[in-house]
């Protein structure tokens, strides 16, 4: 992990000539913005990252990273305004996938899952409330955590969205939380995880891809060889999330939760929880179909757990294949250092010009 001037000078360089191609960014930021630093210079000091959206800059979590010494070099595209369409756009169209020119990097956080993944910065903001990071962290073959709900500050009164983090190196998800988190009590210790449950489809309707299942169960199971973590079968069937996720988005009231199932089926018997992230890969630039990119995702929201999705392969289109896990609600810091322990850094994409 790079950090200082000339880290940031290697970003700000590799995003202007990625960028032409990429299009992951609404605002370049070539001054680095005037706030204090750190009182005592840790991980995230002088480390060049990429900010969702234009607005990004006057959240908290933004904010406790510049504080932390973190350096914007931009703003990342998100969905363009109106209608329904929910991946990356700017005014030179829409974001490309480092992966593949003709394939969507996923949204909302598209731009910053692009940037991160074509190696301009290696860190990017993104925030989550229905699977917003997750999925494109899925799709451009990235990392992407979101926390439990309430560990960071969120401005969404409906409690859906919360603030998240894209990577290629694991080992920047603790300093991220570490930054960005609530003040709070020292929590009790959680031991670290040793059971956990691998479901494709959690018991909805899915329809997945039978390539991405194979692709992602692979990845859960040597994942948890690598960590001595025990599978055990436990059955997973979530009723349907869409009309609690859209009362709830509505501001409606709405019954008890989908997500409230999760732990009495699974975290009563088990540590975590694993799916794949999403039932399919990247889509095209017209969009998703009738298939919901959400549908392994949001049930989290609702429900508040943490959970990251991490890169599981690729599939025969070349494309990324997302695994994503679920812990229990608070057990943050075990899940991660989890995945700092047996997930490797992610590998670079070949976007043009990245140099």
């Amino acid at each position: 992990m790079s950090t200082g001037p000339g880290a940031v000078a290697v970003a700000r360089d590799r995003r202007d000539r990625t960028e032409p191609w990429l299009r992951a960014f609404l605002r370049h930021d070539d001054h680095d913005v005037p706030v204090p630093g750190p009182a005592v210079p840790g991980p995230l000091a002088g480390l060049p990252i990429a900010v969702k959206g234009l607005h990004g800059h006057r959240t908290p979590a933004v904010r406790a990273l510049l504080a932390a010494g973190a350096v914007p070099i931009g703003a990342t595209s998100v969905p363009r305004p109106g209608g329904h369409q929910t991946w990356g756009w700017t005014d030179r169209g829409p974001t490309r996938n480092p992966w593949r020119a003709d394939r969507s990097p996923g949204g909302s956080s598209a731009g910053s899952a692009a940037a991160v993944a074509a190696g301009v910065v290696g860190m990017a903001t993104g925030s989550d409330g229905a699977g917003s990071v997750r999925i494109p962290a899925a799709w451009c073959g990235v990392l992407g955590y979101k926390p439990t709900a309430g560990l960071v500050p969120s401005a969404d009164p409906r409690g859906l969205a919360v603030p998240g983090v894209l990577v290629r190196d694991p080992a920047l998800l603790r300093p991220w939380l570490d930054a960005v988190a609530r003040p709070r009590r020292p929590a009790r210790p959680v031991a670290a995880p040793a059971t956990a449950v691998w479901s494709a489809d959690l018991g909805l309707d899915a329809e997945p891809d039978p390539v991405v299942v194979a692709v992602a169960a692979t990845a859960a199971r040597e994942l948890l060889a690598r960590a001595g973590i025990t599978e055990i079968a436990t059955p997973v069937r979530l009723p349907d999330p869409a009309p609690v996720w859209a009362a709830r988005r509505a501001g409606r009231a709405a019954p008890r939760t989908p997500g409230e199932a999760v732990p009495a089926t699974v975290f009563a018997a088990a540590d975590l929880l694993l799916t794949p992230t999403t039932p399919a890969g990247p889509h095209g630039h017209d969009g998703p179909g009738g298939r919901m990119n959400v549908a392994l995702t949001w049930a989290f929201n609702l429900s508040g757990h943490p959970a990251v999705s991490v890169p599981a392969g690729t599939g025969p289109d070349g494309c990324p294949v997302g695994l994503q896990i679920v812990a229990r609600h608070g057990a943050d810091a075990a899940l991660l250092d989890l995945v700092e322990r047996v997930v490797p850094p992610a590998a670079v994409a070949p976007a043009p010009g990245r140099g």
